[in-house]
């Protein structure tokens, strides 16, 4: 039914909805408006966009079609009939009457002027212009001219098309009127211009940026032929992209920031070396990542591709070597056993070091020094006494700019190109500044530089020489004939060998010698230990020894292909050979140089001409671009380069080396792992702690024996950066006939395998029985339980046997909750001493054993899986602490996030809270007890509430009481006891209900340090309390927990072990660059890859640098480039390599079963080795570093109690670890002073009548360290007095003295200022061991004696430090503090 409008009082309708509108609005406050709700104002909007804006685009469109349709219109009439060029007398830009005529011109002048045209037609129409003065008036032009304004009003006048003129007077008024200021077409005239200033600008940007892009393009065409392709003509993506990751680090240092904004995409990794890129793509690729470069950042990256082509030449020749180490280790390995004999193998390298002849023996590495043999070999007293200078040397290459290595005509060309765009955004000249002139050295190692490259003809050779003239900097005077000498053509080298020498064969045979014309390179000067020819180590076998001559002719003769030593007619061989190989060399020079080795200049083309150049006179870039055509063609046409007259095939056989051969040499049993096995409730958990442990590439380090990748890695550290093709075929030779083994041996060595194979068996059905008993992963199990099942083994028969395995067993004699727990490392001690009690063969015993555990134990298939997922889970807490580099935060999320699924999963839903205390002692409030408990972590909802609080001990709580007593508290109910302490006091009393437990934290030696407690408060089930099976596997979080934060704490006290080694040789030394420190964090599982964490960077120049956790990753595959440090990782021995025109040095840190834990990379610059003073103390640092972190890490797991030597060693947290250090170099160097006689040791000193000021300066130090009484005293300043002081006594009190005592009054300011003057390097040519170890010491001891008190003031001022509650203590605290309290008040995180 409609409704009728009504009607108002003035006729008009009103409808009743909206009246009731008006009444609203009217009712409603003066202005108000209501506003719309969100969904009202979504429906208005979504009918607008459908409705309204389609019609407004619409006749937008109309309107647009119409002005364009018009325009056309006016541009056809203008083409038909063109403006009138008279119209243009009106433009004048005068500025007093530009207004004024703009104005005329736009409104009168359009109409004004068509009609005097028009009055002068009918004028002269009606001959008005002809008439007489007498004649009447008949037209008059006042009234004509009117009225045809009037007509023509343009406000109203509708012409078709106005006339040419008009047009032309249209447009001059347009102009005009732009050049009026402050109007809106003057305005829009200038955003005009201004646009087309700007569109002009962007298009000559665009222009040089295209320019640009096709000459970088064109420069990384050119870059893509200097590096070594495979069969197929293209590069793996991996090399470009190790490239681009090694450029973003340097950058990146050099830039002070992380570099990730440097590229204009993120970095990709390949993973592998399958996918490659041709020259197109390899263009593509890199322009996609350096489209924001600039022109000199540009330049850095093509040399630093220059380097790494080179680099990747080297990785591949290395890998050619890697595979004959590879074979020649199956070679030598007869019994088939996976190892060889270490200290055979380092017999037989220094037989051959030792008789090879000084130019075949440059390359190789002494095998009696390190990194050959590890530093622990190295005896004390030579360690610390030996002054004997050694040789070092900086890099043999030329002292060129790094990016000219190895660059070719057509890339020097395009480089000098390229230096005159000096940015993305402008094109300028660069300064025509002449290059400084060189020293007469610079002007030789210049030449030696040409004569290394091809030739090019004469105009190539001076575009080439005048880049390297730009670019090269200042060298040192002599450098350059050295460098030239030792970078000579190895085909010249050959030949020089071959007339040099001549070949000797075995006895009894004709000697044929060996001669061949041309003249040997002069070669360096060799140090005096390189001529000596030490006798063999003792250990070698006899027959090492007869193979001494064999070896002597194996380097004089060149062996052909096929050939061996001692055949018959081996000199006429190696004579022929000789021959054909020097005229081969003198066909095709430099063809025997290997690509690859340092110094080598690439060929592109020979006898090319380029542009040539006067003195002072620049390239322009027709002359750079108009080159000559045959450059360009053969240049495109260039041959792949080989590596040893080989095309590569593109993978690197060697790289996987630690992967492929994970468990070589390693026999295990695995007869459990099949459905048939004896023990088939084990065999998930044996397949489970199989898939656990430490990553399977890495291999523990072994005095006695090698692994192939240990071997092969220990060749090539042998074999150096410098030894030719030759040199290795004669060292594989010799290593393949020399290595020999009797069948005693091998069997030794089988019966090592099966012994090793046992024990691993052993503890793997030993733990899976562990894992099985402890189902619910408390991570102990009762002993009480475990001596009631074994007491049945043989019906009780064997009960003696248990007891006397019980009294061997290292358990505790009294624990405060008075379990005996067995951990798994105590289980399985415990398993073991049964087995050794027991009368039998000891294999059947422990099978038997584990076979009787096992049935004991029966567990049905649910709780099977809730243990399996729980153990899972625990390991991910203790992963946590091994991948966030020394990070606590992620610990903690991830144990709360466990304990969220474990009650989700397991635990009936419950909502819990929880929350983690660590006990301090306490230092705020000494009054409220001797320790607290600090809240360091909680779950969310309980932060704002409990975290960062602190529990005294006069709080009365169960917190306090699960510590002192050591056991778990469970309060079932809350509500009941009545001394509840709730953190949230806002909480009703009515809703603080549900169950609590405090569960202690223990460290590996029991020892209390803090508590995890969990509550149900926030759960509104009835159902709260905490069943057995949920509070074992609490209690295994608790274990777990302080797994991984003793973890970190121990790896905090390795870093601080590692700063105060650093600071202390960065003191000594002055040559050395960096150091930079890795610490290695595993994968998911045994078979995931590890990574390496960057955690400090210590420079010469800079002070240390410590990279907040968590630091930097490098990943194997992301660098290529920093394998090195990878494999010294998986091989656990030192590494050399040179990359990046820098020599380095891995050097590995293991823990105390031989495996690497972190890596050093030493960083030596240009020199292939430090001064013997620096070196020395480079290894004393290593040394003294692995010492102190194997103590620590055996002080941590348990195995060794902490052996405190001295005083400052009681701090008892991380700062131990830089005392330690200190200890162990203070009491290597005391027993050196021990074994001095005090007479004959220091005749030599005594002799003096007025000594040197350096040996009075340290005697008198070292006797003011012991007796600073004698400060300023003859005792000290005169020297006859001090010699009378060097006896047994003196001797005696520096071996057993503590810089780090209470009553040592030592002032160390007063100490410095004597020995200002003693210099390291001064010491060291003194050339005295006694005085080197008083110096030594005597710095050590001021080093002591500054860090306690160090440590003093820090405790002194810190506001708490870490406590433990050992049982002693627990009951002395007990006593104290809570056994007079009779009720505990509970402290729980209560929301």
């Amino acid at each position: 039914m409609d409704i009728e409008p009504e009607k108002s009082e003035a006729g008009s309708e009103r409808s009743p909805v909206s009246e009731t509108h008006l009444e609203e609005a009217t009712s409603s406050p003066s202005g108000a408006v209501r506003p719309l709700t969100p969904r009202t104002d979504a429906q208005w909007k979504s009918i607008f966009y459908e409705t309204l804006q389609p019609r407004a685009l619409d006749l937008q469109q109309t309107r647009v079609e119409k002005l364009r349709n018009s325009k056309m219109v006016q541009k056809k009439a203008e083409k038909k009939e063109p403006p009138d060029k008279l119209s243009r007398d009106w433009f004048n830009d005068e500025s007093m009457t530009l207004e004024t005529r703009a104005y005329l011109v736009d409104k009168l002048l359009p109409t004004l002027v068509p009609g005097v045209e028009k009055l002068l037609m009918a004028a002269e129409k009606k001959k008005a212009l002809e008439r007489k003065e007498s004649e009447p008036l008949t037209f008059d032009p006042i009234t004509f001219l009117g009225e045809y304004l009037m007509r023509h009003n343009p406000a109203y006048e509708i012409s078709a098309m106005p006339n040419p003129y008009v047009r032309g007077l249209k447009a001059v008024a347009d102009e005009l009127k732009t050049k009026v200021p402050e109007t809106t077409l003057h305005k829009l005239e200038q955003m005009k211009t201004l646009v087309k200033e700007k569109r002009k600008q962007r298009e000559q940007v665009e222009k040089i940026k295209t320019h640009v892009r096709d000459m970088r393009k064109e420069a990384l065409s050119m870059q893509f032929k200097e590096w070594t392709m495979d069969l197929t003509g293209q590069i793996p993506v991996l090399l470009i992209q190790s490239a681009l990751k090694s450029f973003m680090e340097s950058v990146s240092s050099e830039l002070s920031d992380d570099g990730t904004g440097i590229y204009a995409r993120p970095l990709e990794s390949a993973g592998s070396l399958a996918p490659k890129l041709n020259e197109e793509q390899f263009t593509e690729y890199l322009d996609s990542y350096i489209k924001n470069f600039s022109s000199d950042m540009f330049q850095q990256l093509l040399q630093h591709l220059l380097q790494c082509a080179n680099d990747a030449r080297n990785i591949i020749r290395h890998d050619i070597w890697r595979q004959m180490f590879l074979q020649l280790f199956f070679n030598c390995d007869h019994g088939k056993v996976g190892l060889l004999d270490r200290q055979r193998i380092l017999s037989l390298l220094e037989v051959f070091f030792y008789n090879c002849s000084p130019h075949h023996k440059k390359g190789f590495l002494d095998p009696k020094k390190w990194p050959i043999i590890e530093l622990d070999d190295i005896e004390v007293a030579e360690f610390w006494g030996n002054m004997e200078d050694e040789q070092f040397s900086e890099r043999s290459s030329l002292n060129i700019p790094s990016g000219e290595l190895g660059l070719s005509e057509e890339s020097v060309a395009l480089k000098l190109l390229l230096k005159d765009i000096l940015s993305d955004m402008e094109m300028t000249a660069p300064d025509n500044s002449e290059a400084p002139e060189g020293s007469a050295a610079a002007d030789q190692e210049k030449a030696g530089l040409e004569q290394e490259a091809s030739p090019i003809g004469k105009e190539g050779e001076a575009v080439l020489a005048t880049a390297l003239q730009d670019e090269m900097p200042a060298v040192e005077p002599g450098s350059g004939e050295a460098a030239v000498q030792e970078e000579q053509d190895p085909a010249a080298t050959a030949a020089a060998e071959s007339a040099a020498q001549e070949t000797v064969v075995p006895a009894g045979k004709d000697v044929v010698p060996v001669t061949t014309q041309g003249s040997a390179p002069v070669l360096p000067v060799e140090t005096l230990e390189a001529d000596r020819n030490p006798q063999p180590r003792s250990s070698a076998p006899a027959s090492l020894f007869n193979m001494q001559s064999g070896l002597q002719q194996t380097q004089n003769g060149e062996l052909g292909p096929g050939q061996e030593p001692g055949l018959e007619g081996q000199g006429a061989a190696a004579a022929e050979q000789s021959s054909a190989e020097t005229a081969a060399a003198q066909e095709e020079p430099g063809k025997e140089r290997e690509p690859g080795s340092r110094g080598q200049l690439h060929r592109s083309s020979e006898g090319v001409p380029g542009p040539s150049k006067r003195p002072g006179q620049k390239l322009s870039v027709s002359d750079l671009l108009s080159m000559p055509s045959g450059l360009d063609s053969e240049t495109c046409e260039k041959a792949p380069q080989k590596i040893y007259g080989k095309i590569w095939s593109g993978d690197l056989q060697t790289a996987d080396l630690s992967f492929v051969y994970t468990d070589y040499g390693k026999e295990i049993r695995e007869d459990w792992n099949n459905e048939s096995t004896r023990f088939p409730d084990l065999r998930m958990n044996m397949i489970e702690i199989q898939a656990r442990g430490p990553p399977s590439t890495i291999s523990s380090f072994d005095k006695e024996s090698l692994n192939p990748p240990q071997f092969v890695q220990l060749m090539e550290t042998f074999v150096g950066e410098e030894t030719t093709l030759s040199n290795v075929k004669r060292l594989v030779e010799f290593v393949k006939e020399g290595y020999v083994q009797t069948e005693k041996e091998k069997i030794r060595q089988m019966e090592r395998i099966h012994q090793n194979s046992f024990l691993v068996r052993q503890q793997l059905l030993l733990a899976a029985l562990f894992e099985k008993w402890d189902n619910e992963c408390s991570g102990f199990l009762d002993m009480q339980e475990v001596d009631a099942v074994l007491s049945t083994f043989k019906e009780g028969m064997e009960q003696e046997a248990l007891n006397k395995a019980k009294l061997q067993l290292p358990i505790p004699q009294w624990h405060p909750s008075g379990i005996v727990k067995l951990s798994q490392r105590d289980f399985q001690t415990y398993m073991e001493l049964v087995v050794s009690e027991l009368t039998g063969d000891e294999d059947e015993l422990l099978d038997n054993i584990v076979e009787f555990l096992m049935m004991a134990v029966e567990r049905t298939h649910t709780e099977r899986l809730r243990g399996s997922a729980r153990r899972k889970w625990l390991l991910k807490i203790e992963h946590a602490a091994m991948t966030n580099g020394g990070c606590i935060k992620p610990v903690y999320d991830v144990l709360f996030k466990v304990l969220c699924r474990d009650t989700d999963a397991h635990g009936d839903t419950k909502k819990i809270s929880a929350y983690i205390a660590l006990l301090e002692y306490n230092l705020v409030s000494p009054e409220r007890g001797d320790v607290l408990l600090h809240y360091v972590a909680c779950t969310e909802d309980d932060a704002p509430y409990v975290l960062n609080q602190s529990l005294f001990m006069d709080m009365e709580g169960v917190s306090f009481a699960a510590a002192l007593d050591d056991k778990p508290i469970h309060v079932p109910r809350v509500q009941l006891h009545g001394n509840i302490h709730f953190w949230n006091q806002d909480r009703p009393l009515e809703e603080r209900k549900g169950s609590f437990l405090v569960l202690p934290l223990e460290d590996i030696r029991r020892r209390v340090f803090g508590v995890l407690g969990l509550d149900t408060l926030q759960d509104k089930n009835e159902k709260t309390i905490f069943v057995p099976h949920e509070i074992r596997f609490y209690q295994g979080i608790a274990n777990t927990f302080s797994i991984a934060y003793h973890h970190i704490r121990t790896k905090e006290s390795i870093m601080q072990v590692i700063i105060t080694a650093l600071g202390w040789l960065f003191t000594r030394v002055s040559l050395l660059q960096t150091i930079t420190t890795y610490f290695m964090e595993p994968g998911e599982d045994r078979m995931h890859d590890y990574t390496l964490r960057k955690v400090m960077t210590a420079d010469q120049n800079e002070p240390l640098e410590v990279h907040l956790p968590p630091g930097p990753v490098v990943r194997r595959r992301d660098n290529i480039f920093r394998d090195y440090l990878f494999k010294c990782i998986d091989c656990s021995v030192v590494v050399t390599m040179f990359v990046f025109e820098e020599h380095r040095i891995a050097v590995p840190l293991r823990n105390q079963m031989g495996q690497a834990i972190a890596v050093f990379d030493v960083n030596l610059g240009s020199r292939q080795k430090l001064p013997t003073c620096e070196h020395r103390d480079l290894q004393k640092m290593l040394r003294t570093i692995q010492a102190a972190v194997c103590e620590i890490l055996k002080e941590d797991s348990g195995e060794k109690d902490p052996f405190y030597v001295l005083e400052a060693e009681y701090v008892g947290d991380w700062r131990r670890g830089g005392v330690l250090f200190y200890r162990f170099m203070l009491q290597e160097l005391q027993n050196c002073i021990w074994n001095l006689d005090p007479f004959s040791s220091f005749s030599e000193i005594r002799c003096f009548e007025k000594p040197p000021s350096l040996v009075h300066t340290i005697l008198k130090c070292a006797l003011l360290i012991l007796y600073p009484q004698w400060a300023g005293t003859q005792e000290v300043e005169d020297w006859n007095c001090c010699i009378e002081k060097i006896d047994g006594e003196l001797i005696e009190n520096i071996c057993y003295f503590d810089p780090t005592a209470a009553y040592v009054e030592v002032r160390p300011e007063t100490l410095y200022n004597c020995l200002h003057g003693a210099h390291r390097k001064a010491v060291w040519k003194f050339r005295s061991a006694p005085m080197e170890y008083l110096y030594n010491w005597v710095n050590t001891c001021l080093s002591l004696i500054e860090l306690a008190k160090k440590l003093q003031h820090r405790q002194s001022m810190a506001t708490s430090s870490t406590a433990l509650i050992t049982p002693t203590l627990s009951r002395s605290l007990r006593s104290s503090q809570i056994s007079a309290n009779t009720n505990y008040t509970f402290a729980i995180p209560l929301v």
